[in-house]
């Protein structure tokens, strides 16, 4: 049985009551990077309000069908479990209920999503007064195991781009004449 000692980086483990050095399955998870900066017509404050309210989450990622036992007893921190629809083959539907922690700072807010599969997401939104309304850096690291890292990828690149018209859509001002 192998144990491990530590959890991060190389490291030793314990194998037949030897200790061995060898790299940690954390640390050989492939890694995805996906960045998108857009621009909404409202305020920072407008925007962050609506990307710290957990149950907005619904159709403003297309695969967020669900949002449930939201937590905000710590401040600066929101808790909740999103349910994930996937549609594979485009009729086997799976939902994967996933647990999000949301942390908040003055015009930013981040955290990571844990997933089945060993698949988890750290995401970070940058908010700034940008002209006439808000820039958003919407920025999405992503760790998978390598048979999953292209589907996990392909899947989160098309909710980032999806979240930017959805949140512009429902969030940009009309300017009036």
């Amino acid at each position: 049985m192998i144990v491990p000692a530590s959890s991060y980086g190389w490291g030793p483990f314990i194998f037949l009551g030897k200790q061995i050095i060898v790299p940690r399955l954390e640390a050989t998870v492939p890694e995805k990077v996906l960045t998108n900066t857009f621009h909404v017509k409202t305020t920072p404050e407008a925007v962050f309000e609506h990307l710290t309210t957990p149950e907005n989450y619904v159709g403003l990622s297309p695969i967020v069908i669900a949002v449930r036992d939201v937590d905000h007893s710590s401040p600066g921190v929101v808790r909740y479990t999103a349910v994930e629809r996937f549609k594979f083959l485009g009729f086997i539907r799976y939902d994967n209920p996933i647990r999000v922690e949301l942390f908040t700072e003055e015009l930013a807010l981040h955290g990571e999503v844990r997933s089945p599969g060993g698949v988890r997401m750290g995401y970070r939104f940058d908010l700034s007064a940008d002209g006439s309304g808000t820039r958003v850096a919407d920025r999405l690291e992503l760790h998978a195991p390598w048979f999953l890292l292209r589907y996990a990828a392909g899947e989160a690149r098309k909710v980032q781009l999806a979240r930017a018209r959805i949140l512009a859509g429902r969030l940009d001002v009309k300017e009036t004449a």
